[in-house]
């Protein structure tokens, strides 16, 4: 009896997720070679932003690259959940007028043709899938079958990895919420410093070449930058007044402690399997470095600091302060950007600073959007 092999055995393995939907999209490749594209867009519940998260491409071959925007402008894709159907384009040239930015960019890549599937998660919109190909009216029903097939595979993919980082965060959370006592950090905060530190990662992503699947991991682990607090004795974390020597070691304590909580979290969670698990240990470890050499807990200096601690300190410590905290008045975002230049290229990193700067009208968006709110 001859021999069969398991064409999409490979995605069963230990492997990055981007790297399982490339042999996804090779596979299916062998059935449909006209299909030339795999891509996943992902969806952000508070903000209605849809954001572009992996390509089963090369990144240099990505049309959408660090691309987001609201869904209301993408009318065709929204129309796609008020129908509750998939949508099929067997010629693009037909389609739309081509007045938004994605949808140009996609036609200067040539794609002719497109088949659109939404991710659901327990009836919960997270985000499409689509499968582009160069040629047009390919998409019969037949085809249709079997990219459905596919594409509810690689939506199980995607799913457990963000459910499996959902669990961790939710771990956080909670642990946040029994302590929220002990340390005046609000929602809020987290909501606000991830989104910081996501616009300062798509500013730098052609410098440090950062792709979607990185950007989008460091607004996801972000949150978790202080979980070391946790480990603090109250009469240090809660001392109204500055902190002695012997007090501010122990306080530099939680960077190296929050590394450690997290690997503890992950395995008695068995949460082994999360993609770009080392972007979280970084932010965790990392984040407060000074790229003078001056920070903890190890003095790393300049490019030996990991760039997404160097992202999510500047970004940390701008929500610092523009926040209204229950020992101080919250700052100006004048006054934090002036603060911030007179750190920049001392304790943070003077690209991630000129990245946020760059940023104001979106900073100032996320400020009204996700106001101060303390836990409790």
């Amino acid at each position: 009896m001859p021999l069969h092999h398991d064409t999409l055995e490979s995605i069963n393995q230990h492997a990055p997720l981007k790297e399982k939907l490339m042999k996804a999209h090779e596979s299916l490749r062998q059935v449909h070679p006209f299909i030339a594209r795999i891509a996943i867009a992902i969806y952000d519940t508070q903000t209605n932003i849809l954001k572009t998260f992996l390509d089963s491409n090369g990144d240099d071959e990505t049309p959408l690259k660090n691309y987001q925007t609201s869904l209301d402008n993408a009318p065709s894709l929204k129309a796609i959940l008020d129908k509750g159907l998939p949508r099929v384009i067997n010629n693009m040239l037909t389609f739309e007028n081509g007045n938004h930015e994605h949808t140009i960019r996609i036609g200067r890549s040539g794609y002719a043709a497109s088949y659109t599937l939404p991710m659901f998660d327990e009836g919960i919109f997270t985000g499409f899938i689509f499968f582009n190909s160069f040629e047009t009216d390919v998409f019969n029903e037949k085809v249709l079958y079997e990219l459905d097939l596919y594409g509810h595979i690689i939506s199980l993919m995607v799913i457990k990895e963000l459910s499996v980082i959902n669990v961790l965060n939710a771990a956080i959370k909670t642990t946040g919420h029994i302590t929220h006592f002990r340390d005046p950090e609000t929602g809020s905060h987290m909501d606000r410093m991830s989104r910081y530190s996501r616009l300062i990662a798509s500013k730098l992503a052609s410098k440090y070449e950062l792709n979607d699947d990185y950007i989008e991991h460091i607004f996801m682990y972000s949150p978790l930058h202080d979980i070391g607090k946790v480990a603090i004795p109250d009469n240090i974390l809660l001392k109204p007044g500055p902190l002695n020597n012997e007090e501010m070691e122990t306080m530099k304590t939680h960077s190296v402690k929050g590394r450690e909580m997290i690997d503890t979290l992950i395995n008695n969670f068995t949460l082994n399997e999360i993609g770009s698990i080392d972007i979280l240990r970084n932010i965790a470890e990392f984040h407060h470095e000074a790229v003078n050499g001056s920070g903890y807990p190890t003095g790393k200096m300049r490019d030996e600091i990991p760039i997404e601690a160097r992202i999510v300190a500047v970004a940390d410590v701008f929500d610092a302060l523009t926040s209204q905290r229950p020992y101080k008045a919250a700052w100006s975002n004048s006054d934090a950007i002036k603060k911030l230049q007179e750190m920049s290229g001392a304790s943070l990193d003077q690209d991630c600073v000129n990245a946020l700067v760059s940023s104001m009208d979106k900073i100032e968006e996320i400020q009204k959007q996700f106001k101060e709110e303390y836990f409790g």
